[in-house]
């Protein structure tokens, strides 16, 4: 499955700056303030979320 290029380009902002990876995905939401949370309390596990959020939205059938 090829990946959009907007897809890599939210997948290394998630890499180097998890909330903005989930920002530029869902908007400023809940997803958002969880990720700013998880991120304060570990790097690591803002990453996993931010990229759970990106390819999670990336499975979404487009109808």
């Amino acid at each position: 499955m090829l990946t959009p290029s907007s897809d890599i380009c939210k997948i290394l902002l998630a890499i180097i700056l998890p909330p903005l990876g989930v920002f530029l995905e869902r908007g400023c939401g809940a997803d958002f303030l969880i990720n700013i949370l998880l991120t304060i309390l570990g790097y690591i596990p803002g990453i996993i979320h931010a990229l759970y959020i990106i390819f999670k939205s990336a499975r979404l059938p487009v109808f």
